[in-house]
């Protein structure tokens, strides 16, 4: 049944974009940050950490409330935590955001205790400064609880910041969202933006490189990626398709490596035997960017057909790389000015050709590098931080933060 339209007017959704990083001009805000945070190997604590170095690097500071018993990450101070088996004297959860500017809550489906992550809610009910919720997660059918929590998480907080136009339009069509409470911020990149462009290596040096990274699990739709390059092996010079990243931890936790075991099953049972390869190296940012920026490709294979955002994405976009992606909703958006190509879900066929089509064009993949490039300045977490800023201006605009 489709989403009922809702009224379309807007305040903060109007906000106009950031052509850079918003410069605090003086004004030194302070933030309270409540997520999961590294050393946690999750995309939302990367997230957090990400646009919590931004907001210090603008000259704001940032408070830390974290999910789960992790220690503190370098610059940034973890002021309190959720868990109470790991409070260590730190001062309550809402003492620590209520002292701030403004409180910015991730949200995720299980990421907090309680059905669905419910348990936020009591802890929104205290949070007296203006509060920013980010919606990692917009489902087009979730269920009764899930919508539940999103709307009154929503419904809890002065803004309501999402990562794409698709999202935007789910949570105010199909949830009980008003919309001028939604902001569109994209997702920054952990990798500096590519400004140039690459000087490429001579013909005889090396056959084109694919790349695929992040922690593996089920739904990654790499297997699709691995028949589609069995079908490139007529291909000269061969391509060599390198898989990056471990086993998610939760997925190794319930199910070992039987995922990545599969991978290579196929691969070796597969004519792509010879150019796939597995890494599963720790990377540093520094050898994550040097690893990303060697590569001819990246290939998003996902098999999900709902997902909103994606840090490898924008990742790869920002590092002036051209990508294949399957149409998951981030992926169409971000890659429609010409970025990228987007194909089918679980459509190896589909997959080979786009893959063909830039690996032997290479005006192609000039112009796609050409246009990531051009999208890579507004990317960087300087900028995405800047955006939080100017909504975090025009929020404490609205009213004086009250202190308890």
């Amino acid at each position: 049944t489709p989403c009922p339209s809702r009224r379309r007017s807007s305040v903060l959704s109007s906000l106009a974009p950031a052509s850079g990083p918003t410069q605090l001009g003086g004004v030194a805000r302070s933030f309270g940050i409540l997520s999961t945070f590294p050393p946690t190997e999750s995309g939302i604590a990367t997230f957090s950490a990400a646009l919590a170095a931004g907001v210090i690097a603008n000259g704001g500071t940032v408070d830390v409330v974290r999910c789960g018993a992790t220690p503190p990450l370098e610059d940034v101070s973890v002021a309190g935590t959720l868990a109470t088996d790991d409070s260590r004297g730190l001062p309550a959860p809402l003492d620590v955001l209520n002292a701030t500017d403004v409180a910015i809550i991730q949200h995720e489906y299980g990421l907090y205790g309680g059905h669905d992550g419910a348990e936020i809610l009591d802890t929104m009910a205290g949070i007296v400064v203006p509060t920013i919720v980010v919606a990692h997660t917009v489902l087009s059918t979730p269920t009764p609880n899930q919508r539940y929590v999103l709307e009154q998480a929503c419904e809890r907080a002065d803004a309501v910041v999402v990562m794409t136009e698709t999202a935007r339009t789910r949570l105010t069509t199909c949830f009980e969202v008003a919309r001028s409470k939604v902001v569109v911020i994209p997702h920054g990149a952990a990798t500096p933006p590519a400004l140039a462009p690459r000087a490429e290596p001579g013909p005889t040096e090396r056959g084109p490189r694919v790349l695929t990274w992040g922690l593996l699990g089920p739904g990654k739709g790499i297997e699709w990626a691995i028949d589609a390059m069995a079908d490139l092996a007529d291909l000269r010079p061969l391509p060599h398709y390198i898989i990056a990243g471990a086993t998610h931890p939760k997925v190794l936790a319930h199910s070992g490596q039987s995922y990545r075991q599969m991978l290579v099953r196929r691969a070796t049972s597969s004519a792509a035997t010879a150019y796939v390869s597995f890494d599963d190296t720790y990377r540093d940012l520094a050898s994550l960017t040097d690893l990303i920026r060697s590569a001819d490709l990246v290939v998003l294979p996902y098999d999900s057909t709902d997902q909103v955002t994606s840090g490898v994405l924008v990742d790869a976009v920002a590092a002036g790389r051209p990508v294949v992606s399957t149409a998951f909703p981030h992926a169409v958006e971000l890659l429609e000015s010409g970025a990228g190509l987007v194909v089918p879900q679980r459509d190896s066929a589909a997959l080979a050709a786009a893959i063909r089509s830039v690996l032997t064009n290479p005006d192609l993949a000039a112009s796609m590098a050409a246009e990531a490039r051009r999208l890579a300045p507004d990317l960087s977490w300087t900028a995405v931080a800047g955006r939080y800023d100017e909504l975090a201006r025009h929020l404490l605009a609205g009213r004086q933060p009250v202190r308890p």
